[in-house]
């Protein structure tokens, strides 16, 4: 069969580039168009947003740390043989080890014999997390109250199925530097924290240990209150300690948890009737 001859005309040519439609070899019916017919709807694609190379080495260095491929003090290879080995660029690599020092899985030493060296996260950073949440979010008293209500009797009750004879002389010296306070307010309240973290210690476990150490200054906070740390407080709070304590020895969990709800709950209400304020300013305990 004779084919008609092509327009010539140079509108008609440009509308002949589309290509003829070819037979589908496994099904010779069907046929397949080099592009959308008219008026079908052509796929959309959404902005793709692509990782920084820093971060994509920085997250498998990650990993490989908190899997526990890479052990506490491994050192990583030198800055030049991780330039080799990932094919980035030095300031890349720089990059992706100042984002693990920030987040405290490297450490960073200077000088001969130094380098990246693994820092696996311990309670302390779980700590430090915490205390940026009660800063950064202006806790309300209520909540920090609420807080140690739910965790200090679990670490009471922990604390009395797991303590030490270690564990029950740091608790006997805490109570007893609280006693010698006497009209020291400061030292009172230091020691009434350095008793309540011994408690969350002789626990043994780890979340609620560093729970603990980052509610201590916002407990500090909380009780540093002149017109409330009267005689009668003081003597209140030294007494609940002292049986709590007991509890903990005798390896009575259940008589130590409601022991220490029964103090954090009282302490909270007895608080709460002369503090009006609505958050915590953190200072630090140990000062």
């Amino acid at each position: 069969m004779v084919q008609p001859k092509r327009p010539t005309s140079a509108m008609s040519a440009a509308c002949d580039e589309r290509p003829e439609p070819v037979q589908s070899a496994e099904h010779p019916s069907r046929t397949v168009r080099g592009r959308a017919g008219a008026g079908e709807p052509r796929p959309r694609f959404g902005t793709l947003t692509v990782p920084k190379a820093s971060d994509v080495l920085a997250a498998e260095v990650r990993e490989r740390i908190l899997s526990g491929e890479f052990t506490e003090g491994m050192a990583l290879p030198p800055e030049r043989q991780l330039v080799e080995q990932t094919g980035l660029s030095r300031a890349t690599v720089r990059e992706a080890l100042r984002i693990l020092e920030v987040e405290r899985l490297l450490e960073i030493r200077p000088g001969r014999g130094g380098g990246a060296f693994v820092h696996r996260p311990g309670r302390e950073s779980l700590a430090d997390t915490v205390r940026l949440v009660i800063r950064g979010q202006r806790i309300r008293l209520e909540d920090l109250h609420e807080t140690r209500e739910a965790i200090e009797p679990a670490c009471a009750a922990l604390a009395a199925r797991r303590r030490t004879d270690a564990d029950l002389a740091e608790l006997d010296d805490a109570h007893a530097d609280l006693v010698a306070a006497g009209e020291d307010i400061q030292r009172f309240l230091r020691a009434n924290i350095h008793w309540h973290n011994a408690v969350a210690r002789a626990g043994e476990n780890e979340l609620l240990i560093g729970f603990m150490s980052a509610l201590s200054q916002s407990i500090h906070a909380a009780t540093n209150i002149e017109q409330f740390m009267d005689a009668d407080i003081r003597k209140l709070t030294a007494r609940a300690h002292a049986r709590i304590t007991e509890a903990i020895r005798d390896r009575d969990s259940e008589a130590a948890m409601r022991r220490m709800t029964r103090h954090v709950c009282g302490f909270a209400r007895a608080a709460a009737e002369v503090d009006r304020r609505d958050g915590v300013e953190l200072t630090d305990p140990e000062n």
